[in-house]
Parts: structure tokens; C-alpha cells; sequence
């Protein structure tokens, strides 16, 4: 019979995706069976994730917003899924800001034997592998590298040949989407204001980008539907409300570059191995979520006056960190990315491991 070891991550698509190398480590033990543990946000990113046996699904009061009430019955659900999963041993990734100690709390009452996870405050009997952030490892690091450490705490490690990158089992074909023609995708949407770039200045840049010799593809949810027609105007395709995160995936593994913000899709994008142009807020250090190991160009005033304060709504007046950046620097990092070379001095990576249908779809870039 396989060892279950439940993964937990309650936030958004994002983080879960940024969790899928640790995922990996854990699935790739012998004999065990990942169980991944999530938010309702983040279900779609687990479902796309390689070496998730099984996706649970719970709402958690101490991560969601809004809340929902931390009733007996609400909690109790938690705990007669974890037991019905079968699952002894636990791994909770966490941010920094986060506390993985409520949730051990719920799974020993589950009947979870052995829990991982880092914690500033003294866990006592919660957690059985406790690192210490500061100590045990620096905060200022990648968050896939930080998930990686929690799971090596619990014994788990990527295999010999698994580079550690973000990635994403098979991808439906977006070609009847975006179309065979090479492409830039624009994602505007953002979870929460404070990292959006203005809407106006989206709309400048696909002007800009299309009268430079550009397709330019304009993404976002059914919620959003009134942005992307704004910012995609008369020169961009507008698939706003018609992509799901998986079909979403396929038409940014097909694009040249994706102009995000920071959202979940600017992870995805990393995870299909596109090159990114990212608009980001520094109300989070860029060091932890900027879009992990792809060619990127980041930008955003990284020292503005909203910098780490974990603003949802910009507390500043007139947004300077973001709506300084001018359009016309948007459409020079595309031109960068799409060449090769990025302002970072990076060059332009090959997709390693990524499905070979998705590899395949990469467009050669514009001159």
C-alpha cells in the first residue's frame, strides 16, 4: 500500500503553482502518493500540477478573503477528508507572513502523525520537523526554493534530473484560440489592485506593440470581460472570460512573451517556460514572486514608498510604483525578450522538460 503524505498550500493559483516543485519531491519517494490539500482558488492549479495523486479542496478561514466561519462542521470537514484520503504524514507550505500551526493543529486531530512545516513561534507539539525562517533558512528567496526546503525537512528531495523549475503536466492545444500566427499575450487582470498597472497604459502598449509589428493577444477571466475589451481596443484579439486556467496555459505556451502583472498567470506563464515582462508592485518582495527562472524583464519602481507593506489597495496616491512605468518600456522589454536578451542579462532559455506538445509550440520570435 502507497504512503499518502498530504501537501498542503490554502492560497491562490499562483502559489500552488510555485509549490509544484516541492510537490514533485514529495511524489517522487518511493512508495508515496502526494495528496494535495488547497484553497478553492487554487484547485485548478493543483489539477494541472504532475505528481498530485489527489486534490482536496478546503476553504480555510485563517487564508481566504472573504472568511468563511470557522464552525465545528467547517472544520470537522477538514478533518473527515484528511482521514478519508488516508493520509499520516503532512508538509504545510507557508509564506512568511503565514503560520502553519493552526492547520497542524486540525490535522493532529485528524490523526496526522507527522507534520512539517517553518514557523517563527514555538510550535511545541504541532509540528515534528520545524524550521526556523531567519535561522534555518534566509527569507529572501524564491518561494519554490523555500517549499523545496520545507519538503527536504520531511525527507523529500527532487530527483537526479528534475531541474527544480516550475512546470505543468499535458496542455489542451489553444490554436483555435489564439491562432497559428506568433503572438504576445497581455494579461491585465490582477488578484487585488495594488499590483495592477492601469488599464489606459495596457491599451497604449498593445497599440504600441501591434503598430510595431506585433499580434498582440489580450487574456482574463469572465470577470474581466470589461477590461480586456478595453485594453485589447480594435488592435488585439480579446479572449476575456473564454479561457479556463488550463486553455489559459496553452495560449501562454504558444506566445512569444505575456506582459503580466503579479498574478497567478505570471507563474503559469513561468510554468509553460514563456518569457515574461513583469508589472510588479513592490508591495511584496520581488526576490520571493517574480516569475521563477524564465527570461524576464522586471519593472516597477522596486524601491517605491509602498514597498512590503502587503497593501492590497495601493496606499499611495496615484500609484507611482506602477503607472510610472511608460508604455513604450513595456514594448521595449518585448522586443528584448522576443530577441533573446532580456535587460537582466538574461538569454533566452530552451523549455526544458516541459510536454513535447507544448515545446513544440513555441513560435519563433520577431526580428
Amino acid at each position: 500500500m502507497s504512503r499518502r503524505v498530504l501537501v498542503a498550500r490554502l492560497d491562490g493559483a499562483g502559489d500552488v503553482l510555485l509549490a509544484g516543485p516541492a510537490v514533485r519531491a514529495v511524489a517522487s519517494a518511493p512508495g508515496v502518493e502526494a495528496v494535495l490539500l488547497v484553497g478553492p482558488a487554487g484547485t485548478p492549479a493543483a489539477r494541472l500540477l504532475p505528481g498530485a495523486a489527489q486534490v482536496l479542496e478546503w476553504s480555510c478561514p485563517w487564508i481566504v478573503n472573504p472568511a468563511p466561519e470557522p464552525s465545528p462542521a467547517h472544520l470537522a470537514a477538514l478533518v473527515d477528508m484528511v482521514r478519508a484520503a488516508g493520509t499520516r504524514e503532512a508538509v504545510i507550505l507557508t509564506s512568511f507572513h503565514q503560520s502553519p500551526l493552526p492547520l497542524a493543529l486540525v490535522l493532529r486531530t485528524a490523526g496526522v502523525h507527522t507534520i512539517t512545516g517553518a514557523s517563527t513561534d514555538y510550535a511545541g507539539a504541532l509540528l515534528d520537523q520545524r524550521l526556523r525562517p531567519g535561522e534555518d533558512f534566509p527569507e529572501d528567496q524564491p518561494e519554490p526554493e523555500r517549499n523545496l526546503r520545507i519538503a527536504a525537512a520531511a525527507g523529500f528531495r527532487l530527483p537526479a534530473g528534475d531541474d527544480g523549475r516550475l512546470r505543468l503536466g499535458p496542455l489542451p492545444d489553444a490554436g483555435h484560440l489564439a491562432g497559428d500566427d506568433p503572438y504576445v499575450v497581455v494579461h491585465p487582470g490582477t488578484a487585488v489592485p495594488a499590483r495592477a498597472w492601469p488599464a489606459l497604459h495596457y491599451a497604449a502598449a498593445v497599440e504600441l506593440l501591434t503598430a510595431a509589428g506585433y499580434r498582440v493577444v489580450v487574456t482574463g477571466g469572465p470577470g474581466e470581460k470589461a477590461l480586456t475589451a478595453t485594453v485589447a481596443g480594435v488592435a488585439g484579439l480579446d479572449l476575456g472570460g473564454r479561457t479556463d486556467l488550463a486553455s489559459l496555459a496553452g495560449v501562454l505556451a504558444g506566445a512569444d512573451a505575456v506582459v503580466v502583472g503579479n498574478t497567478g498567470p505570471a507563474h503559469l506563464a513561468a510554468a509553460v517556460g514563456t518569457p515574461v515582462v513583469s508589472l510588479f508592485a513592490p508591495v511584496v518582495p520581488a526576490v520571493r514572486w517574480a516569475p521563477y527562472r524564465v527570461p524576464l524583464e522586471l519593472l516597477g519602481d522596486q524601491q517605491g514608498p509602498c514597498r512590503l507593506s502587503r497593501a492590497r489597495t495601493c496606499p499611495v496616491p496615484g500609484h507611482p510604483c506602477l503607472s510610472g512605468v511608460a508604455p513604450e518600456q513595456v514594448v521595449e522589454a518585448v522586443q528584448r525578450l522576443v530577441r533573446g536578451v532580456s535587460s537582466l542579462g538574461t538569454r533566452r532559455e530552451t523549455r526544458h522538460g516541459l510536454p513535447a506538445h507544448v515545446s513544440g509550440h513555441r513560435r519563433a520570435g520577431k526580428p
